[in-house]
């Protein structure tokens, strides 16, 4: 298994802490989804699969109209997408990945938790290449497919790495290449299930229990804010934690 895989069992026991969290999270981006591309899934690629994977969340039918109606009301908060990057204690990079209404609000929040934990605000970019920015689909498996031939089937739309997860299969890929991904599994008839974005660190920091729980501190208020929509950091799990 590579890298991505290696990451993603690292985060799996790192999800949002409670479902109104995940409904918020994926409320935001259908909301800007369907802004920026129209409200209609069968024309909007990003929205439709943002559905997919509302869905996969058990998250209301409700709630999944208003965050679409949101995008076209009158009272829309056009909602931006930041990023801010920094060190948190013992020199673990932290990237902040934030849709918000009011940055002068969102930075001056996001400044002062670095700055309460033992950690700095860093400049926009200043920790970015830390990190490889992938998008990832998860697709219902098919009967009798072979993961070998899957892969040499996706290899030249961008995917670089497979991984089996019970009934699905997950797919990573650069970024850039998220809607060339997405239109061949469509074309194809393949099921997403769902998709989201990550950053994967390129290498990551061990740290002794008592250094986790100083640098845990600083994640866990940064990610109660109601603008941050994901953190990522280099920090390594418990398992691999010095003695």
């Amino acid at each position: 298994m590579g890298r991505a895989f290696e990451y993603r069992k690292a985060r799996k026991l790192k999800r949002w802490g409670n479902m109104a969290r995940v409904f918020t999270k994926i409320g935001k981006e259908i909301t800007m989804a369907a802004r920026a591309g129209g409200p209609d899934p069968e024309t909007n690629p990003r929205l439709r699969v943002l559905i997919q994977t509302a869905r996969k969340e058990n998250m209301p039918k409700d709630n999944v109209e208003r965050a679409v109606k949101k995008a076209t009301s009158k009272d829309y908060a056009d909602y931006r997408e930041v990023n801010y990057e920094g060190y948190g204690p013992y020199g673990i990079a932290v990237f902040v990945e934030t849709a918000t209404d009011n940055t002068t609000r969102t930075v001056a929040n996001i400044r002062s938790y670095f700055n309460r934990h033992g950690g700095s605000l860093g400049t926009s970019g200043s920790l970015e290449f830390l990190f490889d920015h992938k998008c990832v689909f998860h697709i219902a498996r098919r009967d009798g497919i072979s993961m070998d031939e899957l892969e040499l089937e996706l290899i030249d739309f961008g995917v670089d790495e497979l991984e089996e997860d019970g009934d699905e299969i997950i797919l990573y890929g650069d970024f850039s290449q998220n809607a060339v991904i997405q239109k061949y599994l469509e074309d194809n008839g393949y099921e997403i299930t769902s998709s989201e974005f990550v950053r994967i660190p390129s290498d990551q920091k061990n740290v002794t229990p008592e250094q986790r729980e100083a640098i845990e501190k600083l994640l866990e208020k940064i990610e109660e804010d109601e603008d941050v929509q994901n953190v990522f950091h280099n920090m390594k799990e418990a398992d691999d934690e010095i003695p």
